[in-house]
């Protein structure tokens, strides 16, 4: 199954069909858990029931559909905004759409059918769909190019198709209809005539359509979608038709003709550390693992791999945060991480399908590690706990200007933020062969197919307020032996993060231990590529607990990383914490908290929609993901020593 393909139906290749590949673990489906704690709940019902609808609306105010009813000449005037505000409108159907398959609800249904409907007259006759140009072809929008596929390097209209179609696969699969899966199959098969090796040789400027077109091969089993993404990964870094000369030059243009910033600098199996944009790179680095497992390509595996090692070890935030360089989105230099962070929150959503990926891959709970970092922190983050105001970009220190925003002119993060919440439950169990894992700790629900019959896991836990997990596990009596394996989080072994960019401070203290039981008896814990295994015949009503150790932890940063030397962040369990003023005096960037300072914590039942809260050394902290929910005040998440 694809990396973050969630519910996807499996095609049954015949004919000429050649055979491919496939990642060696399965997402368990979206439609198979059921999500029912008191953290990552009520989130998900706030998507769902605030999220969407508010981004729909804004969707509505800000002309991004109306553009759509211009196109099919339904409404007068030239198109409004920028030439990607397509996708905003593609990333709130696939958002729905998850709503939908987790939830039924008629008038989100409706309302999805309606702007189908508009993306359908918009479309022409021979499967573009650009309404930037389609509006007024004479006058489309600027850096969309004169005609068609002319400035791909800047036009986004590669980067359009492409949320196009994980929208049309997320819709199809949530309701059975075939209308926007229609409108995308006509528009793919438009770019496989218009580019391949017998047709143009380019590649868009912002990567996205390689791994939808993935996506759609696996939902439509046509093996050319597959062969189309694996042209588009092969064309960079070489020379393209027509030659980038003839693109234009000037202040819009100039960062776009950077082939590092977009990733063009050379072949992808020759790029082994991570630059340039940073929504872009993960975006990439996906489509790339996604090619290198269905193609079986070694090469572009050893590349994934070297990128892989490349951003944990030297470019990532304490958050999970991607993108060190606020005038180009981009990665900075090794070690180069300035607490005023860029960290667009879609780079951590980028980041989180890559991490997916590269754990079905193999196995290994390390990219599992990195995912839950992100998601706890520097993705989560982006979204008000009320779930209409959104950051663009996630600073760990901020002087008190810093405000979250109802929509954005460019609004790429808001919608993208919603459809990983949505898409969160496919995220959280996997299988292989007769091994179920368990990815993610959330109370839900969740039934899982073997060659013996269904086993439902009901998980029950605090987390991440707490480290005590307990499953139960209802199987179908006499079946075969099956593991069921239980991530045991770096965090919770000592190893702060996978690259070595991040370490605890060393514990005074004999430090606790991971404990395991079941049915009540304990259960040595043997720990490999980051799991627990238990491997026995599973009855009925068979429980597992697992508690994992949660101290207060004391970070400290690789001592290359200059401005986070002589200081220290607090963490507890996959929760980064942050010091607000309005806790601290109004103000906290001038703080210090002695190293060895005693820490308490506490739960808070009423602040912040309730949080752990820790105290000592003369300070509050509150978790980094829920500063700014108070009004405007300083922050920091680095505190010197």
């Amino acid at each position: 199954m694809c990396g973050f393909v969630l519910f996807v139906l499996f095609v049954a290749f015949a004919g000429a069909q050649p055979r491919v590949n496939d990642y060696a673990l399965h997402a368990v489906p979206l439609t198979a858990v059921h999500v029912s704690d008191t953290f990552w709940a009520p989130k998900i019902d706030i998507n769902r029931t605030v999220t969407i609808p508010h981004i729909l609306k804004e969707n509505e105010i800000t002309g991004r559909v109306e553009n759509f009813l211009k196109a099919a000449h339904k409404e007068d005037g030239q198109y409004k905004g920028h030439r990607y505000d397509d996708t905003d409108t593609y990333k709130i159907i696939e958002s729905a759409s998850y709503a939908m398959a987790a939830q039924p609800d008629a008038a989100l249904d409706r309302k999805i059918d309606d702007l189908i409907a508009i993306l359908a007259a918009a479309q022409e006759p021979d499967g573009y769909l650009y309404a930037a140009r389609t509006a007024d072809p004479q006058h489309p929008a600027p850096g969309a190019g004169p005609e068609r596929w002319s400035w791909l390097h800047t036009s986004h209209e590669l980067y359009n198709q492409g949320h196009l179609y994980e929208a049309a696969v997320a819709h199809f699969q949530a309701t059975g209809k075939r209308t926007l899966l229609n409108i995308a199959i006509k528009s793919a098969d438009l770019v496989c005539r218009t580019f391949g090796p017998n047709a143009r040789h380019d590649v868009p400027g912002h990567e996205e359509i390689e791994l939808a077109l993935v996506k759609l091969f696996r939902v439509t089993g046509d093996r050319k979608y597959l062969d189309e993404a694996a042209f588009f990964l092969d064309q960079r870094g070489r020379e393209h038709n027509p030659p980038l000369h003839l693109f234009p030059e000037g202040d819009l243009f100039r960062m776009y003709n950077d082939l590092a910033y977009r990733q063009d600098q050379k072949p992808v199996t020759e790029q082994l550390t991570a630059v340039g944009h940073a929504v872009r790179a993960t975006y990439l680095y996906s489509g790339m693992t996604d090619a290198a497992m269905l193609t079986g390509d070694d090469v572009l595996g050893r590349a994934v791999d070297a990128l892989w090692k490349d951003v944990v070890s030297k470019k990532m935030y304490l958050t999970g945060g991607l993108g060190a360089v606020g005038g180009t989105e981009a990665f900075g230099d090794d070690y180069v991480l300035p607490n005023r962070a860029y960290a667009e929150t879609c780079a951590s959503v980028g980041g989180v399908l890559w991490y997916h990926r590269m754990f079905l891959r193999t196995g290994d709970a390390a990219y599992y590690d990195t995912f839950e970092r992100t998601l706890y922190n520097g993705l989560l983050s982006g979204v008000s706990l009320s779930g209409d105001r959104f950051f663009y970009q996630n600073p760990l220190v901020s002087n008190g200007r810093v405000d979250r925003q109802e929509y954005f002119d460019v609004a790429c993060c808001p919608a993208n933020l919603s459809r990983l919440i949505g898409a969160l439950p496919g995220l959280m169990y996997a299988t292989r062969d007769r091994d179920i894992f368990v990815n993610l700790f959330v109370g839900s629900t969740a039934t899982i197919p073997t060659s013996d019959g269904a086993v439902t896991l009901t998980q029950r836990t605090e987390y991440p307020w707490d480290g005590r997990v307990t499953l139960r596990v209802d199987a179908a009596p006499g079946g075969d032996a099956l593991a069921i394996a239980l991530r045991i989080p770096g965090w919770a072994r000592g190893d702060t993060s996978p690259g070595g960019l991040y370490r605890f401070v060393a514990h005074r203290r004999s430090p606790e231990r991971v404990a395991l039981r079941v049915n009540g008896k304990p259960v040595t814990v043997e720990i490999e590529n980051g799991f627990a295994r238990v491997r026995r015949r599973w009855l009925k009503g068979d429980h597992i607990q697992l508690d994992l150790p949660m101290p207060i932890e004391r970070v400290v940063a690789d001592d290359r990383v200059a401005e986070d030397r002589d200081k220290t962040a607090i963490q507890r369990g996959p929760i980064v914490y942050a010091l607000e003023g309005i806790d601290n005096g109004g103000h906290v960037l001038d703080r210090r908290l002695p190293i060895d300072a005693p820490l308490e914590h506490h739960f808070a039942e009423t602040l912040l929609n309730g949080v752990e809260v820790i105290t000592g050394g003369g300070v509050t902290a509150v978790p980094y993901y829920a500063w700014n929910n108070r009004g405007r005040g300083e922050m920091t998440v680095w505190i010197a020593k």
